[in-house]
């Protein structure tokens, strides 16, 4: 957060900068993109900067360069499946499934996505519309194109909600957006909007923070334009045998679920995981390796991911949605894994890093390729493979 040391003085100069940024720079790059002067001069006027907003160097003051919180506690991935949470969540999407149906059923129609998995991703990004958005989209996007620490991807966004406002009937005062300009209840870039955003209710205007229809079409027609392939479900927990090893998870080590079914992996009920087609390819996801639930999932999956790139995030759209449809908590059980901070995360990735391993990002976070890395190094050392950390492993992973 940027201090109030700064002084009255430099704010007002700040300002001044900022006014003249949009009078010149802004102005000709949304001009060549067709936005009307008369667009601009509304969209300008009385636009200040937001101070409140996280990360911000102004200029004259030393860069900040956005780093992960190296000291965050570490949290494993059951505080991100709380029961009461998610039962919470189901119970109101189910009520919500029931109140719009009619809309559901052709959205369903019409892009191939089942209601179920439409609806979680409302109620998990919006609580089903009732999530607050405090922020002007087009204030927190020109403050952190003009000062924030990602500088360049905001500037873009802002472009894009500029045209939002040439093209799309929606009032300035009606955008609003989270503090990084995620539009509406489907919490939408500005640049997604423009792409995928449907007028699903046909009332002239696609309205993505007030039409419920145009929130469900819009979530819809993202994933289809994602590649969503309908009649495919998202994935199924499993049991994984003891003998299958946990570094066989990812997206880039999928077999034919007639091959995973001959390795001895079964559903939790017992049942095969083959399901109507044998020859489909089935990826193995294990969030928390041996120490938390199984998982064999469709490519749908990672079309989930394009919405949030977490394997949790899509994982927790995926469950809330069987249980919309009147499933039941996980079978297994998350193992508490104790405590460690993201930066002991963070330098055990560098490690294996400096052996030419590749865990994708060294940024303290446990994404598939660290979790691969760990069970291959596990296995190597003489070890179970758990394909996860603990404080054990942080300081034995030399």
């Amino acid at each position: 957060m940027h201090s109030t040391s700064a002084g009255a003085a430099s704010r007002d100069a700040v300002e001044q900068q900022f006014q003249k940024w949009l009078a010149t720079t802004v102005a000709a790059d949304a001009t060549r993109r067709g936005v009307s002067r008369a667009t601009l001069t509304r969209a300008f006027d009385g636009l200040k900067l937001d101070w409140s907003l996280p990360d911000l160097a102004p200029p004259g003051e030393p860069e900040k360069h956005e780093a992960p919180q190296r000291q965050a506690e570490f949290s494993g991935p059951a505080r991100y499946f709380n029961e009461p949470k998610v039962a919470q969540l189901a119970k109101a999407g189910q009520a919500r499934m029931q109140q719009w149906s009619k809309t559901l059923a052709a959205i369903e129609k019409t892009y191939g996505v089942p209601a179920s998995i439409v609806v979680a991703i409302w109620g998990r990004e919006s609580g089903y519309g009732a999530a607050k958005l405090p922020y002007s989209a087009l204030s927190a996007l020109a403050t952190e194109a003009f000062m924030g620490a990602r500088k360049q991807s905001f500037y873009g966004e802002l472009l894009a909600a500029l045209e939002i406002l040439q093209g799309d009937h929606i009032s300035q005062s009606e955008m609003k957006s989270s503090w990084a300009g995620a539009l509406g209840q489907p919490q939408f870039l500005p640049s997604k909007y423009l792409t995928t955003a449907v007028d699903f209710d046909r009332d002239g205007k696609r309205d993505i923070w007030n039409s419920v229809p145009d929130v469900l079409g819009s979530i819809a027609n993202y994933l289809r334009e994602n590649g969503w392939q309908p009649g495919v479900g998202w994935g199924v927990e499993v049991v994984l045998p003891p003998n299958v090893s946990c570094s066989l998870e990812g997206p880039e080590k999928g077999r034919p679920l007639a091959e995973w079914q001959a390795m001895g992996v079964r559903t939790v009920s017992g049942g095969p995981v083959t399901g109507r087609n044998p020859k489909q390819i089935g990826h193995l996801m294990m969030p928390a390796g041996r120490l938390g639930p199984a998982f064999i999932v469709s490519k749908n999956f990672y079309i989930l991911k394009t919405y949030n790139e977490s394997d949790l995030y899509a994982l927790f759209i995926g469950h809330l949605a069987d249980r919309m449809r009147g499933a039941g908590p996980m079978a297994q059980s998350w193992a508490d894994i104790g405590t460690f901070k993201r930066s002991d995360v963070g330098r055990m990735q560098e490690r294996l890093e400096a052996r030419g391993v590749d865990v994708g990002t060294a940024d303290g976070l446990v994404g598939f390729k660290t979790r691969i890395a760990i069970g291959e190094w596990q296995t190597a050392n003489g070890r179970a493979a758990t394909c996860f950390p603990d404080a054990a492993l942080l300081k034995a992973i030399r």
